[in-house]
């Protein structure tokens, strides 16, 4: 009996290693808190100086933003490309790190789909 893996089931997989498990879900959280902090204290809050507030974001994404970024001045782009591309790239990032906390998480557990945790026989 051969298992084939529709698109439809990869998709399924990807989206439930990207938020369905509970490393992923604290790291998004984490990223939606510094992002809602990042955006009042920017928005909202005057400063002498600027703020270092969006600091945080680009630590909590390394070090995939910064291959991107990279990417992106080896095109050719100033200082990281246009502001809409940085945007992306952290929100590609998120995604992407999100993902591999999943993934990572499930393969410390050792349990996938239609396996079973304990040995045949036992």
């Amino acid at each position: 009996m051969s298992h084939q893996v529709t698109g439809k089931q990869q998709l399924r997989t990807a989206a439930r290693l990207t938020f369905g498990n509970t490393a992923s879900r604290i790291y998004l959280g984490l990223v939606l808190a510094v992002a809602l902090f990042v955006a009042v204290d920017t928005l909202f809050v005057s400063h002498d100086d600027a703020s270092f507030a969006g600091v945080w974001l680009f630590f909590l994404t390394a070090p995939t933003v910064f291959v991107f970024l990279l990417g992106s001045s080896m095109t050719g782009a100033d200082a990281g490309g246009p502001i809409w591309f940085v945007y992306l790239a952290l929100i590609v990032s998120v995604l992407v790190q999100a993902f591999a906390l999943g993934w990572f998480s499930r393969l410390l557990r050792g349990t996938h789909r239609g396996r079973s945790a304990r040995p045949q026989g036992a």
